[in-house]
């Protein structure tokens, strides 16, 4: 048996070696697999690796030995394979885009790695969890999971290098998720330190990706030369390894950045490289995506037939593999294509169909992107009253996720207030440490002077040495109470802090669409008698608006505490806008009042009852307002 094990391990060291036999690799594990006299836990070796050689090139094969892996495991109650199956099962349909099937064997697997304390298991699933909770927009929850992993690394039995590598790559994906919340100087920072773990350890591949996410910053922001410069770097060292996945990557990033400098040739040459690199790894996803961008490059240079033949074999692939976000830009760009040939039917059948699937999973900004165009539609056939509804329709997803990012922002600045104030109130602790302790040795220095000259003053030494105690102690009570005095205002600060900014950033918001409103009368007549009502209900929301927020803060800050913490103890699995929901059903607020202040659709508010009521494992009998005013 330890000479089978040895055997398969070489086998992998093999492959890690040279990457050119992982062919002969597959087949010698699969020759192995079909033996008969087989230890179990040799089979579950083999079908992991199996599954880990399969998982991209062929994800439905490599799911049936991930099946198979965890079939064996129930059978001789092995933690660990059960842990590795359901974190394959993840993988897969992580791969799929099914973020909430991956995120339920995930977190299977999340739970039986800790019942058999595999670190390593831990940070790999963890790692995986932050991932999905970033694509699905639970940003907050995403952080706290990469923090957490980052404590894992730091107290794990691996080597140096090894924790360095690992943290760098956690940096990677905190600044992913910063970028997302549009904190981009977090995000710069995080990369930063991420390309310093990865110098120090010479590692070119993932600092390569550092330098591609610095990239990804600077695109965000406009500066699409300096991005060019940063992808440049990238995809120098992608091409000293010969990174293929990753090149394709960098090379539609880096195409993305020549288009919006109408650097068409350039652009048009990224792409062709990004679709081909993709092809040669069979890397599906990325060759949907490259081909999408390269179907809009077409579109914007006016070349529709060229962009609706990329378009539709981009179309063909997301729709094989099922990938939903892929298949909802295909379809809206090919939309724009009959748009431009004349042919608004089939425009809007596209566009109804994208649509369909961006509602299926959420897709908020796809779907305002979406109802806009639709109404651009509707108007070039002269049906106005479509077309306005659908701009309206457009008009409230984007108030809403205004909504949302304004909250992200107030929270941002409340960390960064109170992280500011932390290390301001560490660095002051140090200070005041290092002056005690420089006295403390001046005052050691003079007393051995005095013990050595004059022994007839040892007593009176000792009193004064008894005095200085006395003396720090009623400092150090003095200081205390100093302290509470300082926490009480800092708090109270905090508070007037927040409040503050919000209102400031409602002002900021209500001129800024006041603006925009007024610009589009002005360029659209026909439109005034609906935009003219939609400005006079923003100016009475405007007015009444920070009286509301005083009264909701006041109520809730009373209630949420106690409230969360029961809430909490009931499911973990919570997010902080679920938790404001419950806290809007406890005062008894109904489903209008509650889509009224959280600028929703109150079909969305019922939507967010019913999953809250599935977390809740509430029964259908059960009634969500009556459990929720017993807590």
């Amino acid at each position: 048996m330890k000479k089978t094990v040895f055997f398969f391990f070489i086998l992998v060291l093999i492959a890690n070696i040279n990457s050119a036999q992982n062919t002969k690799l597959i087949d010698s594990l699969k020759h192995e697999l079909s033996k008969r006299k087989l230890n179990d836990s040799i089979k579950i070796f083999i079908l992991t690796k199996l599954h880990e050689e399969l998982m991209f090139s062929k994800p439905e094969e490599a799911r049936q030995y991930a099946l198979q892996e965890l079939d064996i495991s129930k059978k001789i109650d092995y933690k660990e394979g059960l842990a590795r199956g359901n974190f394959h099962l993840g993988n897969y349909y992580s791969n799929r885009s099914e973020n909430d099937s991956a995120l339920y064997y995930y977190n299977i697997a999340k739970n039986y790695y800790l019942e058999t304390k595999s670190t390593r298991g831990l940070i790999f699933v963890n790692h995986s969890l932050s991932t999905i909770e970033h694509i699905n927009g639970n940003f907050d929850k995403a952080i706290s999971t990469t923090k957490e992993n980052i404590k894992l690394i730091n107290i794990s039995e691996n080597e140096v290098n090894y924790k360095k590598r690992f943290i760098g790559a956690q940096y990677v994906l905190l600044s992913n998720i910063y970028i997302e919340k549009g904190n981009y100087n977090i995000a710069l920072k995080h990369s930063l330190e991420a390309i310093s773990l990865f110098s120090e350890i010479n590692d070119l591949p993932r600092k390569a990706d550092a330098l591609k996410q610095i990239g990804d910053i600077e695109y965000v922001l406009g500066n699409y030369e300096s991005s060019i410069n940063y992808y440049n770097k990238s995809i120098k060292i992608y091409q000293d390894f010969d990174d293929k996945i990753y090149l394709a990557s960098a090379h539609n990033s880096i195409g993305l950045s020549y288009q919006k400098l109408n650097q068409y040739e350039n652009a048009l040459e990224s792409q062709k490289n990004a679709i081909s690199l993709a092809k040669e790894v069979n890397d599906k996803s990325s060759i949907s995506s490259a081909l999408y961008n390269l179907g809009e490059l077409y579109i914007e240079k006016k070349a529709f037939s060229k962009a609706k033949e990329v378009l539709i074999e981009s179309k063909t692939i997301s729709e094989a593999e099922n990938l939903k976000i892929n298949i909802v830009n295909a379809h809206e760009s090919l939309a724009k294509v009959y748009y431009h040939e004349n042919s608004p039917n089939q425009a809007l059948n596209l566009l109804d169909k994208a649509i369909t699937i961006a509602k299926a999973i959420e897709a908020i900004p796809h779907l305002k992107r979406l109802y806009k165009y639709r109404s651009k539609v509707l108007e070039n056939q002269n049906k106005n009253k479509e077309a306005i509804f659908y701009l309206k329709a457009s008009q409230k997803l984007e108030d809403s996720l205004f909504s949302i990012k304004k909250s992200q922002q107030i929270e941002e600045l409340k960390t960064i207030y109170e992280t500011e104030k932390k290390e301001a109130e560490i660095a002051l602790q140090e200070e005041e440490i290092k002056t005690l302790n420089t006295q403390a040795k001046n005052d050691k220095l003079t007393k051995t002077l005095y013990g050595i000259g004059m022994f007839s003053f040892i007593t009176i030494a000792g009193l004064l040495y008894f005095g200085f105690k006395q003396r720090i102690k009623k400092n150090k009570i003095k200081n205390e109470k100093q302290e509470a005095i300082y926490k009480q205002e800092i708090a109270f600060k905090k508070k007037e802090l927040a409040s503050q900014t919000l209102h400031l950033v409602q002002k900021n918001t209500f001129i800024q669409e006041l603006k925009e409103n007024l610009e589009r009368i002005k360029k659209s007549p026909e439109l005034f008698k609906v935009e003219f009502r939609r400005l006079v209900l923003l100016l009475k929301k405007q007015s009444a608006e920070d009286k509301d927020w005083e009264v909701f803060k006041s109520y809730f800050s009373q209630v949420h505490n106690d409230f969360d913490q029961k809430i909490k103890s009931i499911t973990t699995d919570i997010s902080e806008k679920e938790i404001r929901l419950a806290s809007f059903l406890r005062m008894n607020l109904s489903t209008k009042e509650i889509a009224s202040m959280l600028n929703v659709l109150p079909d969305s508010v019922l939507k967010s009852k019913y999953r809250l009521k599935q977390k809740l494992q509430l029964t259908k009998a059960q009634d969500l307002t009556q459990f929720l005013n017993s807590l």
